[in-house]
């Protein structure tokens, strides 16, 4: 860092800059040479003096109103490319710089910007016409400012017709996000879209929904007021009034502005929350003029002013009420702190700021530190001179930490990033050029130049070990998570529930619904399986009704009851409908009562049937007792379906089956029937599952009947298919996932239906249709006396003799003894069993055979 002695030669000159601009060069604030010239745009002072003594001229006014804070914006430019120059990043170059002050006037900053864009090394200084800018050769090779949204895209506009880079510190204006519009144009700091979102988000979940809003009358202003109404919106945050002010403090209308924006604040004496969107010296005026009028609100302070010292240095600024402010980002201070701390030793020749400061510093040397900066703000620099080198120099150790004090590290840290980016961006370029040179390169070179590739959308900024945050790794948003623009340093998570996002995607889509659906290629095929079985049942119905004379319909138990077994396979059939489409109340509630219900009554029907064979060809007296206490058909088949009723109409009560978004899968919704009580789910499925063991249990004992007419063998064999089934389906059912869910509880119900469907009626078909010669009364008797042959042979039968066509059959027993009670007692049995049968012969049979059972009921 070059370090020189403040002249002492200046003893009694007054101040150049504070006379207007005689030549180009009386128009530079700060100027270094280098082999690269970098420009620079600060707001040294806050405004131009206007003259209404005389039309207006094509010349640039005087400027009044140093601003300290926007002054160390300018050192701190300074105090970075020094810091570079004295790195080896650019090793043997050297850049230098040409800071210009704006006067915070978009008039001032683009006559800066034509300077910045004439040509190189030209006697005159002249901006040539070109269709073509490629190898034009401009006096500087990049730019670092404006610091204001309105001035930035003003001078954007010009740079970018040679596309030189202009790296913003402060601008936040959502609009210079636009490549389109602003190509060449950079910033270190967020736009303002992100700003107000936090603000609104900070309002709402404050609990505050009646605002004000105050900004300025500018690009800046409009389009952060637009930008925030959008995201209060968002939030249910009303907006109670809008003010506006003059964008520049030379506009005569600004006092007054200020004192109507006080009374509308005044007169909304409900509105305590305030967001202000200003430059400092607006909020200055404002919060001074508010102080008088004892306003006091919560005021929500943009990045623009909120960590402003010349605010909080207002006197008796907390009358105010309470200031919530959002600040850029900080970062290593120690180094501008010190070379703060020796500025007096730093050249000024050629820094009119530098040469400016000091002479305000002694003309306000009588003032107190907490009048300091107004005092300098208003002096009047016409006048100022100097008075001897030992005054500056005291001066300048008097208020060695006014400067300090004063300055705002997250501006500070945002020029520092400007001008380290460009250092790598030209070192990248100057790595196979001679950039002592400078006409080594073009300025539209470095927008191609950075230290790493931009993100495109779908990826996110990753920080490397480098300590700088230009340097850094683009990865992809993971699943759930997007990013809609470039560089973007985190992705933004989708609403899980709603929403879902692949690995590197740009945007949120929208969850599908998902459900067993009736186009489904599986939901065909079982309702094809449902209605096949349906189309089973009609036709063993209509075989039955056709033969309902024969044998084997009655010793089914007659038609009724082989219709009844028959609705209930057709309902449990039907169930299956209701497991399919989209899932609504009545379906979720329907489809597991009406299986229950209609399998418990067909079960319970089964169980009669085996209970009955059982006790037909029983010969143990004891058990034989036994079931005839048990044998009520009716009441037991009522009662086993009744508590089925009662179970299912519980469950329906206290926790019916509802339906469900079930939000957990990646990418879709399903859309599902919460059983709402896995205990009454399970209860039911176990209480079906009590009686069906009950029935195998007797129709094993009576499997060894007449081989045409087994029921018993078969019903056996029926159970073993359902208990397999659900054996199997439980846990499938629980570790079964999705849509297809509701496909595991219909193809168990087809299974164990068609199970029992085929086993007790199939083999009885199969003996109507194709041997009717086996399924006459004859051939029937003739096997079951077959039959009683076999049992009774431990009886020592001694004669049977049967008669086919009109005969009595007649029997002795000679161990009459203790067995001829128990025989007596089957005599009215025998008679039911054999009356659907032989009606004509049953008489006879019934009073002499020993407990012989002719058919399964």
């Amino acid at each position: 860092m070059a370090l020189l002695m403040i002249p002492v030669t200046c003893l009694g000159s007054t101040l150049a800059a504070s006379q207007p601009c005689q030549t180009p060069d009386d128009f530079v604030a700060a100027a270094s040479p280098g082999h690269i010239m970098i420009g620079g745009l600060f707001a040294i002072h806050e405004k131009m003096l206007s003259s209404e003594d005389y039309p207006r001229r094509p010349e640039i006014q005087k400027c009044v109103g140093f601003e300290i804070s926007i002054f160390l914006q300018a050192l701190a430019m300074i105090h970075s490319i020094e810091m570079i120059n004295n790195s080896p990043l650019l090793s043997g170059v050297t850049l230098g710089y040409e800071i210009y002050d704006t006067c915070t006037e978009v008039t001032v900053a683009m006559a800066a910007a034509l300077r910045f864009l004439s040509k190189l090394n030209c006697s005159r200084e002249m901006v040539e016409f070109k269709c073509d800018y490629s190898s034009y050769m401009p006096r500087v090779k990049a730019v670092i400012g404006a610091g204001y949204s309105e001035i930035t895209m003003a001078v954007s506009r010009m740079l970018n017709l040679q596309l030189m880079p202009q790296v913003s510190y402060e601008s936040t204006a959502e609009i210079l996000s636009d490549k389109i519009r602003f190509p060449s144009f950079l910033r270190t700091v967020p736009s303002d879209f992100y700003q107000t979102k936090a603000m609104a988000h900070l309002i709402q979940k404050s609990g505050w929904n009646w605002i004000g809003i105050i900004a300025t009358d500018d690009d800046y202003g409009r389009l952060a007021l637009n930008t925030f109404a959008v995201q209060t919106a968002t939030n249910n945050v009303c907006i109670a009034f809008k003010e506006v002010l003059p964008a520049f403090l030379s506009d005569d209308t600004l006092e007054v502005r200020i004192n109507e924006t006080l009374e509308k604040i005044i007169a909304e004496a409900q509105v305590n929350v305030i967001v202000v969107f200003l430059r400092q010296s607006h909020v200055f005026n404002l919060f001074s003029k508010a102080i008088e009028r004892n306003i006091n609100k919560i005021w929500i302070a943009s990045d623009n002013w909120s960590t402003a010292t010349k605010i909080t240095t207002i006197p008796n600024v907390k009358k105010i009420g309470k200031v919530v402010g959002f600040a850029f980002r900080r970062g290593n201070m120690s180094s501008f702190h010190s070379f703060l701390q020796n500025l007096h030793v730093f050249p000024s020749e050629n820094n009119k700021a530098l040469h400016e400061y000091a002479m305000l510093l002694s003309a306000c040397a009588h003032v107190k530190d907490s009048d300091l900066s107004q005092c300098i703000a208003n002096h009047s620099q016409g006048t100022l001179a100097y008075k001897a080198n030992e005054d500056i120099e005291r001066n300048f150790s008097l208020r060695n930490d006014f400067l300090w004090d004063y300055t705002e590290p997250g501006l500070v840290h945002s020029i520092q990033l400007a001008v380290l980016a460009l250092g790598y961006a030209i070192r990248d370029l100057c790595q196979a050029r001679d950039c002592q040179n400078p006409n080594a390169f073009q300025p539209w070179e470095q927008i191609q130049s950075k230290c790493s590739k931009e993100c495109s959308p779908g990826q996110m900024k990753k920080t490397t070990r480098s300590q700088h945050i230009c340097c850094y790794e683009c990865v992809n948003c993971p699943e759930n998570h997007y990013s809609n623009q470039t560089d973007m340093d985190h992705c933004f998570l989708c609403n899980n529930e709603t929403h879902w996002a692949p690995v590197r995607s740009t945007r949120c889509f929208e969850k599908e619904v998902e459900y067993l659906n009736w186009n489904d290629s599986l939901a065909v095929l079982l309702l094809a399986l449902s209605l096949l079985g349906i189309m089973f049942v009609l036709a063993i119905g209509i075989i039955f009704t056709r033969n309902l004379n024969t044998p084997i319909v009655k010793s089914s138990g007659g038609l009724l009851v082989c219709y009844v077994i028959l609705l209930c396979h057709f309902l449990n059939f039907a169930s299956t409908g209701f497991f399919i489409g989209e899932p609504q109340d009545f379906t979720c509630k329907t489809r597991q009562t009406l299986f229950g219900v209609s399998f418990t009554l067909c079960i319970s029907c089964i169980l009669m049937k085996s209970l009955k064979i059982l006790l037909a060809f029983s010969f143990d007296p004891k058990l034989q007792s036994f079931l005839k206490c048990l044998y009520k058909p009716i009441p037991i088949i009522f009662t086993c379906t009744g508590i089925q009723v009662v179970i299912c109409t519980i469950w329906l009560i206290f926790a019916a089956p509802v339906v469900e978004e079930n939000v957990s899968l990646p990418r879709v919704i399903l859309l599902e029937c919460e059983e709402g009580s896995i205990l009454a789910f399970g209860t039911m499925l176990g209480y079906i599952a009590i009686l069906a063991f009950i029935c195998f249990i007797f129709a094993f004992k009576g499997r060894k009947l007449p081989e045409h007419y087994n029921e018993a063998k078969f019903i056996t064999f029926g159970m073993l298919i359902y208990f397999i089934a659900w054996i199997i389906f439980i846990p499938v059912y629980a570790t079964t996932f999705g849509k297809y869910l509701p496909a595991v509880e219909i193809i168990v119900i087809l299974i164990s239906n068609y199970g029992i469907l085929c086993c007790t009626f199939f083999p009885k078909c199969y003996v109507i249709l194709c041997k009717q010669e086996a399924n006459t009364k004859s051939a029937f008797l003739k096997m079951i006396y077959s039959y009683s042959s076999q049992a009774a042979s431990s009886l020592a039968i001694s004669h049977v003799s049967l008669d086919s066509a009109n005969s009595n059959i007649t029997m002795t027993d000679p161990s009459s003894g203790g067995r001829s009670a128990t025989r007596q007692e089957s005599k009215d049995l025998q008679a039911q069993a054999f009356a659907p049968i032989c009606r004509e012969n049953a008489t006879r049979v019934s009073k002499i055979l020993p407990r012989k059972r002719i058919s399964s009921i």
